[in-house]
């Protein structure tokens, strides 16, 4: 059997719509509709005829998914593949907060759980945290849960009373000071492209700072022959692959992330046949979820 063309076989069959992370395998991203960053690949299967999107990512993707298309079927490829950041915290972690912090509202990752965007006040990415932030109208703010990528918003936004809690991305968060020196010792000249959930003593030495789409998109558009990526080891393997012409070297080796290297095209194809693990959220949990992604929405 070959399960590349099972798999779009019975995508067709079933008149699936497929989406994956810019994390997953090439494989995998070979067989999608859709690639790119979480939100967008919610934003665009919502916008499909199809009656079932079937998410090659990780649980809280899939989440954002149904929270979009909650007349849709939406199932997660591989159900084992969740994220750390996503569950660091709880509901109940976040009304203590709003009751150590009155009048603050909550501004949350898109990397949470539906559970916990129900107790927040605005969603935001890695890619519009700072303008949105920027024009919400409350300067006091909660972000949660990632301290990194909400130092980097604090430092954009000055005028912004910003708290941070102890959240992280563990595969961002590892790489050191000490590994950006070197990479930029080691390949002199090329530019050093970062996410921000990375620790800002990392953030210091980067040359562009941006979302997963933002630092493959500065790779492609710019002049440079040669990146150091900041950003999971997928990105700088698939920015290989399109532009065979340049060069792309890991910051670190340790930008691997377990969970999503949990999807494989079995996982996939077993999906397409009736498995994997369908995303149930009740109404009330959906209303009050899209609450703050559509503040999102609105402000840009």
């Amino acid at each position: 059997m070959n399960i590349k063309n099972e798999i779009l076989r019975l995508k067709r069959e079933k008149d699936v719509c497929i989406i994956a992370h810019s994390y997953q395998t090439g494989d995998i991203l070979e067989i999608a509709d859709f690639t790119g960053d979480s939100y967008a690949l919610s934003v665009k299967a919502a916008q499909t005829k199809s009656k079932t999107i079937l998410m090659c990512g990780v649980r809280f993707m899939a989440e954002t998914a149904k929270i979009l298309s909650p007349d849709k079927r939406v199932i997660i490829a591989n159900a084992d593949a969740g994220c750390p950041m996503a569950e660091q915290l709880t509901k109940e972690d976040v009304e203590t907060l709003k009751a150590k912090y009155p009048g603050y509202a909550v501004a949350c990752y898109i990397n949470t759980s539906a559970s916990l965007k129900t107790v927040c006040d605005i969603c935001v990415t890695s890619s519009s945290a700072v303008k949105i932030l920027g024009n919400y109208e409350n300067d006091n703010i909660i972000f949660i849960p990632d301290r990194n990528l909400g130092s980097y918003i604090k430092e954009k936004l000055p005028d912004k009373n910003i708290i941070l809690v102890n959240g992280c991305c563990p595969v961002h968060a590892a790489v050191t000071e000490d590994e950006a020196v070197a990479a930029k010792k080691a390949y002199p000249g090329c530019p050093l492209l970062v996410h921000p959930e990375c620790v800002p003593d990392v953030l210091r030495h980067a040359d562009f700072i941006g979302s997963t789409s933002e630092i493959m998109n500065y790779a492609v558009n710019s002049d440079s022959d040669a990146f150091i990526i900041g950003t999971e080891l997928a990105i700088s393997q698939h920015l290989q692959k399109a532009l065979p012409e340049k060069k792309f070297y890991m910051l670190s080796e340790r930008l691997v992330c377990p969970d999503m290297k949990l999807t494989a095209l079995k996982n996939v194809y077993d999906a397409l046949d009736g498995g994997g693990l369908e995303i149930v959220l009740d109404a009330e949990t959906i209303t009050k979820a899209a609450k703050c992604i559509n503040e999102m929405i609105r402000l840009g």
